[in-house]
């Protein structure tokens, strides 16, 4: 019962009302909110913060794996992304977890029955202090529904991506465990510091 209350209690509008604005990304500052997995009556909870110079965004907080097990942020893009992207390149700095990055087309309803767009997925492994770039091409995203990989035809439009986030879950992209070493175990905090968030057309990958 604790956990359906807390579901029913979980404010996602007052999250997306409270967003913090923080990296350039297509010429636009993004501004970024907290999911959690309090919207599915979880316990975990985001910290994110931004520097002073609203570069460099900190996904931050605390894992609780009773009754749930993630923390996300999100970020609306505009207008989508360029037709010609081909990859994603991330700058980050992490804590030794393997987190998610996301994207999808903006649709609300992210969990339950009710939805039926795909999020795309790519793991994004890190070491404990260390600064590290991913290059993460769009046709190597895992497309996933309620937290698993589907099959599907449909090939993702760079046009159609509307949101995007990142994510420390108790799931890997592929569906299976994120492991105790690079995931955590019972109540845990975390730390993924990102520094930059840019687009790569097929061009500027060769």
């Amino acid at each position: 019962m604790g956990q359906v209350i807390r579901a029913a209690r979980y404010d996602r509008a007052a999250n997306e009302k409270n967003s913090i604005p923080s990296l350039k990304f297509l010429g636009r500052t993004l501004n970024w909110h907290r999911l959690d997995d309090g919207v599915m009556g979880g316990q975990s909870e985001t910290v994110h913060s931004s520097s002073t110079d609203a570069n460099e965004l900190h996904f931050s907080g605390l894992i609780n794996t009773a009754g749930g097990g993630f923390c996300s942020i999100r970020s609306p893009i505009e207008g989508g992304l360029p037709s010609d992207t081909a990859a994603i390149r991330v700058c980050y700095v992490g804590d030794g977890k393997t987190y998610k990055v996301l994207f999808s087309d903006g649709t609300k309803s992210a969990f339950g029955p009710s939805r039926r767009s795909p999020s795309w997925q790519s793991d994004l492994p890190t070491k404990k202090g260390v600064e590290d770039t991913a290059i993460i091409r769009l046709d190597s995203l895992t497309p996933s529904l309620q937290g698993g990989p589907i099959g599907t035809d449909t090939k993702i439009d760079p046009t159609g991506v509307k949101d995007m986030g990142f994510m420390l879950s108790l799931k890997l992209s592929s569906g299976e465990s994120n492991p105790v070493e690079t995931y955590g175990s019972g109540i845990f905090p975390f730390s993924l510091k990102i520094r930059s968030v840019e687009t790569l057309s097929a061009d500027e990958m060769n």
